[in-house]
């Protein structure tokens, strides 16, 4: 890993035109060196003109900037900014202002608390929530149009599941979008219904545009907002970056114009979704490299299958709990050869979801055959999620020089019936994260917020733990699998930075990167792995301004 040297001198020449340094003394800090290995120390001197660390070290270091400003970090301890490898911020945005069902335990209850948010707010059109898990609930049945008939039989009801892969819907939605005994599913969908034939109120994965399209579009004043309430979330959680996974040519438009106004409130890296129409004309153009990496624009987020917990994941067998049933590809395989063929041509990451073992395969199939061992090399592929993969097939990650960008918290939510779904067989090579960095792949460490909640310390707890915050199971679930706290830490810093062609520039905090750091308040290192979801974060610094303090 070399550092950038237009930044390394950037920032040896600004200190020398007479830029005044900071210099923050007496922190307990982490970092990484051009190896990936922990470094440790407790002065770090940046320029908060440039936005660049100039050089970190022990209290000796600040003598050599003697008209710097000096900040007293008083023993907290330091990292670098978090960097969430695969999150949505529009979708996060709009979460924080929807129907929450994360962690209800029955449809009833969830019926209600729709009912509730719709009372404190009759001004919107429809009813949109999130969140809701029927593995969570006694019954493990997918919920019915009818118990939301019940409490708003005349408001339209859009309900996404927790994975993001179904929703649930009223009868008024379903009438709005014309789905009837009569609809054919869509390729790559599926209406679910009863045994009469009747939509059940359930859809799965392409199912769901039926209804979201006659949703009314936000504006681009709603989308503002979400954005800049998803922004200042994320910084009040320590992350300074977002690969933000699947955006229109639309989104990205204004993410430029807030670059423009200095107003990102994260450096966000988008993938271009591979069904915006526009996406040749970005290809003709070329990649987008940032010199201040706020907004690199090199990479396409592809759509392999659906998720696990409803069962849209692409399996090689069948589901253990359902017979005849193994999943869905979302994209068909010949248009999935297309699409990764023109991104790969056009020098673009091909950033590729694969949840189940038969997309995963799929998808390394294809980066086999479309692009050669420069291209690879070059082109930093990624799968997402890359949760379950069959053993076989994992080797293959690191020949093909494939990145796995893989959540753990997907483990941790995903332990109480990923069991059920797949059967003991299957579990060896599902969330593999040890087994992948033994044999040399590099992490992209992340969330997927909001299908999962943004704080990256759950990550942490997760990879190092295998456990609920519950400490649960005891001993962890399929612990072979646990990373140690350095490695999870790379995952969401220096590894997730690799994963943007941003290593030189963020997740190490050495001289020349950016200053992106965070103050929190516990040395991760010297408590108990279980208490690390506990962490919060007190400052968040990005390009060496102060955007968060508690």
């Amino acid at each position: 890993m070399q550092l950038k040297p237009l930044l390394l001198l950037a920032s040896l020449t600004s200190f020398a035109a007479g830029a005044a340094p900071v210099v923050l003394k007496n922190v307990q800090g982490y970092g990484f060196d051009q190896q990936r290995q922990l470094v440790n120390f407790q002065t770090l001197v940046f320029d908060d003109e440039t936005g660049q660390v100039l050089a970190r070290g022990d209290s000796s270091v600040a003598a050599t900037y003697p008209q710097a400003k000096v900040l007293d970090g008083k023993g907290q301890t330091l990292l670098p900014g978090l960097i969430d490898g695969h999150g949505h911020l529009l979708g996060l945005g709009e979460y924080l202002k929807q129907a929450d069902l994360r962690g209800l335990t029955s449809e009833a209850t969830s019926a209600a608390q729709v009912a509730a948010f719709a009372r404190a707010n009759p001004e919107q059109q429809w009813v949109i929530g999130r969140g809701w898990n029927q593995v969570l609930w006694d019954s493990k049945a997918f919920p019915a149009k009818k118990t939301l008939d019940e409490v708003l039989p005349d408001k339209p009801v859009y309900l996404v599941r927790i994975d993001a892969h179904a929703a649930w819907v009223n009868s008024k939605a379903l009438a709005l979008a014309g789905i009837t005994k009569d609809t054919i599913d869509p390729p790559g969908g599926e209406i679910i219904r009863d045994e009469r034939g009747e939509p059940t109120g359930v859809l799965i994965d392409n199912a769901m545009y039926l209804v979201q399209q006659k949703i009314p579009a936000p504006s681009t004043a709603d989308k503002r907002a979400a954005l800049q309430s998803a922004f200042s979330h994320l910084q009040a959680l320590g992350i300074t970056a977002v690969h933000d996974a699947g955006v229109s040519t639309e989104l990205v438009s204004l993410y430029q114009q807030l670059q423009q106004e200095q107003a990102l409130g994260v450096r966000v890296y988008p993938m271009l979704s591979a069904k915006d129409p526009a996406l040749e004309q970005w290809f003709s153009k070329g990649i987008v490299d940032d010199p201040s990496d706020w907004l690199d624009i090199r990479s396409v987020k592809i759509y392999g299958d659906g998720a696990l917990g409803s069962r849209g994941a692409a399996l090689l067998a069948d589901y253990s709990d359902q017979s005849g049933q193994r999943g869905l590809l979302v994209t068909e395989p010949d248009a999935l050869t297309e699409i990764m063929r023109l991104t790969i041509n056009a020098g673009y990451q091909a950033n590729v979801h694969a949840i189940g073992d038969r997309a995963n395969r799929l998808v390394l199939d294809r980066f086999e055959l479309l692009a050669s061992a420069e291209q690879r090399a070059a082109g930093r592929h990624r799968i997402e999620h890359a949760q379950i993969v069959s053993p076989q097939d994992i080797p293959r990650f690191k020949t093909l020089q494939v990145l796995p960008a893989m959540q753990a918290v997907h483990a941790t939510s995903d332990m109480n019936m990923a069991g059920d779904r797949l059967g003991v067989s299957r579990l060896r090579g599902a969330y593999a994260w040890r087994t992948f960095v033994d044999q040399g792949s590099i992490i992209v460490g992340g969330s997927d917020f909001p299908v999962e909640l943004a704080n990256p310390f759950h990550g942490l707890h997760a990879s190092v733990t295998r456990q609920d915050q519950q400490n649960q199971p005891v001993g962890g679930w399929l612990p072979e699998q646990r990373l140690t706290l350095i490695e999870a830490l790379r995952s969401f810093t220096v590894d997730a930075a690799y994963g943007a062609f941003q290593e030189q520039s963020m997740g190490t905090l050495a001289p020349g990167s950016w200053a992106d750091f965070i103050l929190v308040d516990r040395d991760i290192f010297a408590i108990p792995p279980e208490q690390l979801w506990q962490t919060t974060t007190e400052q968040t610094w990005i390009h060496g301004k102060l955007r968060f303090s508690r």
